[in-house]
């Protein structure tokens, strides 16, 4: 018998004696007891995930969800609290890493601090969902499971917003581009910034709002020139008790949230190999969610789930790669209602291109409690020249949903097969039940970088709708909607602007959108009562010339030039943004404001009929959702990239946004770059953007007066 042979006969033996035990065992009466099983079962999972590691078996992947089973058991037995209330270092049982993928767990941090039980999940759920249904609060990064970014609070309405004054402010201390939002947990407003992602901590009781607490991590400087598109950080997350944030380094930390102490740490990629963090975490149920940026360094992209109460890897999925990697069942996870089949995630690349391919997974997640299931979105394939990478280039570009507990793939919709001009997917998944065709449908609402808006089906996957919001998209003429076309779910590709057809080093010229997309990861907001989501977008174009490259591990790995304009240049317009009202039941846009440059900051609507949005000049605006109506605007210290929220404390609703112009619109300024080419096209676009707003980093609190 071979090693391997031997090893995985030994972890399924060591599994079946700590099975039998647990079963066989008149239920555990002693804490002794209780630390001897938990000693056998912590064997066992070593074991087995380094038989899974070495050899993924089904065989294998049985006996883990088994171990786990019995781990969980142990947990909540009374003996292992007895146990774990007696010692400071209880031995936890040990849960094996999820099978079916080849990833190894990531080693935690010396400095975590493991907690000897954990949390019981259903509590946990309980807990962040209460939370979220309370309106004063922002307990996430965008507001909801189910972003849809609006609030319930209704102090502030269409006849007095124009009242609104500035209330106080924060300096945070950075000079780059502020995306994300802040926390608002109880009393305790909780505030991130850009590289170094220092976090604060603010008592919003205090009048004059002093610091609680500062975690400032020290990371490696190195970083910095392997983040696409600005040093930012889209925000911080909360959950059983804990301030979860993504380092640029791909560390994820645990925080107390009450003193800001470490709880643990994991390290989720290496900047070394391109891979960093942008995104901000998710708190789902018993777990946190996380992804990887590096898309433009042929980093291959993958979702991972740790656990909330020690950061033990559960499962990671890839966005292609081999069944084992991506999670996907082939005869049960489907695409527009078909079976994928072995190894989709290979099998539509050449040769082993798909290991460096791109497809990662920087934007925001949404969860379904009811279906148990997460939705997000991959980003671009790598290279950005589609020459040399034949094939729809699967899963890139693509809207996932996933199992929660498990990782696997329900089902996935790939929006830009084969993409040819960076259009990523990564855009949130608002969830929003509405009535379509007559009938009450689960609906996955995406406002995808390629200018198409869809609706679809977030049980099945099934597209309802699919339609532009922005009528200067050209290089589509249409999604296909006939489910009994070759060509169904697939954009109908315009050969003018198709960089694949007019080849390497060729100038495709006039392509609508930009790569920036007509939105980018700015979030939208859904207001239920008037059925709207309201939408910041980029109006934009560009030129776009793709060259031949090769993969260098950490190396940029891009293969095109390009350069961006107004999308209305040729009729004499300079604005390159709308804020709009979008009927997502039609596919129809219901209003549209003008702005003078991209509206680069997340909206929220509330209940007083308001809707907020930030500009990348730096106005905070509040509008008529129902009309677009501009009620009230205010210049910040810089320009907005940041999301609003709005809470309530003391009795009073409070509007907050971070300022800190900067991000891909604003990496000229951010960055001090000058060429129209750099910044991946956006510098020349962007230039004016000096005479309006320069770098800062605040935080702006609004609210009505006191009388």
């Amino acid at each position: 018998m071979s090693k391997l042979g031997m090893l995985t006969s030994a972890s399924a033996l060591t599994l079946c004696c700590a099975s039998f035990a647990v079963a066989q065992t008149p239920w555990l009466t002693t804490a002794e007891q209780a630390a001897k099983e938990a000693e056998l079962i912590k064997d066992a999972s070593v074991a087995l995930s380094k038989a899974q590691e070495l050899s993924p078996r089904p065989e294998i992947e049985a006996a883990i969800r088994a171990v786990n089973e019995v781990a969980g058991k142990l947990a909540q037995s009374p003996a292992f609290v007895k146990l774990a209330q007696s010692a400071k270092s209880a031995p936890a049982p040990s849960i094996a890493p999820a099978p079916a993928t080849t990833a190894a767990a990531p080693a935690a941090s010396p400095q975590a601090t493991p907690t000897p039980v954990a949390s019981s999940p259903k509590s946990a759920t309980d807990s962040l969902s209460g939370l979220m249904k309370d309106s004063k609060q922002w307990v996430s990064p965008t507001g909801d499971y189910a972003n849809v970014r609006h609030s319930s609070l209704k102090q502030i309405t269409t006849e007095n917003a124009g009242k609104l004054q500035l209330a106080w402010q924060f300096s945070t201390g950075v000079l780059r581009g502020h995306e994300g939002a802040p926390l608002v947990v109880g009393d305790v407003m909780y505030l991130h910034t850009p590289f170094p992602n220092i976090v604060y901590a603010l008592d919003l009781k205090d009048p004059d709002h002093k610091i609680l607490w500062k975690y400032e991590p020290k990371q490696d400087p190195s970083v910095v020139p392997v983040m696409c598109c600005d040093t930012v950080n889209r925000g911080l997350a909360y959950g059983d008790g804990k301030i979860l944030l993504a380092q640029a380094d791909t560390t994820l930390v645990a925080l107390d949230a009450k003193t800001g102490k470490l709880a643990w740490s994991v390290k989720n990629g290496d900047p070394a190999k391109g891979q960093t963090s942008t995104a901000a975490p998710h708190v789902f149920k018993d777990k946190v969610l996380v992804g990887i940026a590096g898309g433009e360094f042929g980093v291959r992209g993958h979702i991972t789930a740790y656990n909330l109460s020690d950061g033990k890897l559960a499962w990671r999925g890839y966005s292609m790669g081999p069944d084992a990697d991506t999670l996907m069942d082939p005869e049960k996870t489907t695409h527009l209602g078909k079976a994928v089949g072995k190894d989709s995630g290979i099998s539509t690349w050449q040769g082993d291109q798909w290991q460096t391919g791109g497809g990662t997974t920087w934007g925001w997640y949404s969860y379904d409690p009811e279906l148990n299931l997460i939705y997000y979105g991959s980003g671009n394939p790598s290279t950005w020249n589609p020459k040399q990478r034949p094939g729809d280039n699967r899963w890139s570009m693509t809207v996932w949903a996933r199992d929660l507990d498990t990782g696997k793939a329900k089902w996935v919709y790939q929006m830009t097969p084969h993409d040819e001009w960076d259009y990523d997917g990564i855009n949130e998944m608002i969830l929003a039940d509405q009535q379509i065709g007559g009938a009450s449908r689960k609906t996955l609402v995406h406002f995808d970088r390629n200018g198409f808006g869809y609706t679809l089906d977030r049980v099945t996957g099934e597209l309802l709708v699919a339609e532009k919001f922005d009528p200067a998209v050209n290089w589509a003429t249409k999604v296909d909607m006939d489910k009994a076309s070759a060509t169904y779910g697939r954009p109908l590709v315009v050969d003018k602007y198709s960089t694949e057809k007019n080849g390497e080093d060729v100038n495709t010229q006039g392509v609508c959108p930009a790569a920036l997309g007509v939105k980018d990861q700015q979030p939208a907001s859904y207001d239920a009562a008037t059925g709207l989501f309201l939408v910041p977008t980029n109006h934009v174009c560009m030129d776009y010339e793709p060259f031949r490259v090769s993969y260098t591990a950490g190396q940029p790995y891009v293969g095109a030039t390009l350069e961006m304009f107004p999308a209305g240049r040729d009729k004499g317009e300079t604005h390159t943004g709308n804020f709009i009202a979008w009927d997502a039941k039609t596919g129809k846009i219901v209003w549209s404001n003008k702005e003078q440059f991209s509206v680069w900051g997340g909206a929220t609507s509330t209940d007083g009929g308001i809707t907020f949005y930030g500009t990348l000049e730096g106005y905070l605006k509040a509008v008529d959702t129902k009309t677009g109506k501009e009620l009230y605007k205010y210049k910040t210290p810089s320009g907005i990239i940041g999301n609003v929220i709005t809470y309530e404390t003391g009795g009073k609703q409070y509007v907050a946004v971070l300022s800190g112009v900067g991000g891909w619109a604003g990496i000229g300024l951010a960055a001090g770059l000058s060429k129209s080419n750099e910044g991946l096209g956006a510098v020349g676009n962007y230039a004016s953007l000096a005479n309006y707003t320069q770098l800062g980093g605040v935080l702006s609190v609004f609210a009505l007066p006191n009388n």
